[in-house]
């Protein structure tokens, strides 16, 4: 089997003022994107799955088809508002995408097998893909899932706290829950966070979710059964959103099988602010100084 990934790329970008799914921060204006999808195909991935906005779609699929021809096979997949909502009527200020797991639900079509997902403006490093790739060649199946584990050292911010999705582990390595944890940093040599006015210590190798999962082929439809359920409840409420975390722990909840927590110890880094681009080029630019990439990434 070759594995697919799947690129969460239709995101309105909105903090950050720009698309910046497909700004250019490697040496000759790669994007973020165009680093993960290499470390794909060195692992062995065999497709990936665009899921974007269909209103820029032959601007992004000009920049990526030229230089992934021949390398790796791509599906292109729009998030619409109005996919899986039935008959029903979608509010008038309802603008936004329903969310990351509906943008998973809208690639019913061309996903029939086992799939890792990622977001298209984070940096995740090769050590994610090789075990995702290994995870889903040898154990995923429809009531096994993972979940990709980054140590909390390798995910913090030089500019200030970061909220980071702390994993709830059992004794046997699966995920049990993740609390959400805002306002995260660094305390002298500790790594601590702030809730209602009480400080707590974090160990460094404390594990938190990057949004970076393997799905069996029993995701997508257990996926649509609670976006129906999602809709009955949240389609009047304006920002409501349908994501992959509540969905994964609702599979969790409902005793349909597990989540495996898979560590890995790569630096993460990604773009929220436009003030993140000036380090993620710096971190890019030390990655291909000291080899880790070729300098043009595609030749």
């Amino acid at each position: 089997m070759t594995p697919t990934l799947v690129i969460l790329a239709a995101g309105m970008a909105s903090r950050y003022g720009g698309m910046k799914q497909v700004e250019g921060f490697g040496p000759n204006g790669e994007t973020i994107m165009d680093y993960s999808i290499y470390d794909a195909i060195e692992a062995g991935f065999g497709k990936v799955v665009f899921i974007i906005r269909e209103d820029f779609a032959e601007s992004f699929k000009s920049n990526f088809e030229p230089k992934l021809a021949g390398k790796i096979k791509t599906e292109y997949v729009y998030q619409k508002l109005d996919s899986f909502v039935g008959n029903r009527t979608i509010p008038a200020d309802r603008t936004k995408p329903w969310g990351t797991a509906h943008a998973l639900l809208c690639c019913k079509e061309v996903l029939n097998e086992p799939f890792a997902v990622i977001n298209a403006d984070d940096f995740y490093g090769k050590d994610g893909f090789i075990k995702a790739a290994n995870f889903i060649n040898e154990k995923c199946a429809d009531d096994l899932y993972a979940l990709i584990g980054y140590s909390l050292v390798n995910t913090l911010s030089e500019n200030g706290s970061v909220s980071r999705g702390v994993c709830k582990i059992d004794d046997n390595g699966n995920l049990v829950g993740i609390d959400e944890r805002t306002n995260i940093y660094t305390k002298g040599t500790d790594i601590v966070f702030e809730e209602n006015e009480e400080t707590t210590v974090l160990l460094p190798e404390t594990k938190v979710s990057m949004n970076f999962y393997c799905f069996g082929k029993s995701f997508i439809p257990f996926a649509e059964q609670l976006f129906d359920k999602f809709l009955d409840e949240q389609i009047n409420v304006p920002k409501s959103e349908f994501y992959i975390p509540k969905t994964a722990d609702q599979f969790i909840k409902n005793k349909l099988g597990s989540i495996e927590v898979i560590g890995t110890d790569a630096k993460w880094f990604g773009v929220t602010y436009k003030e993140d681009a000036p380090g993620v080029k710096a971190s890019i630019d030390t990655l291909v100084q000291n080899g880790n990439y070729p300098a043009s990434l595609w030749g």
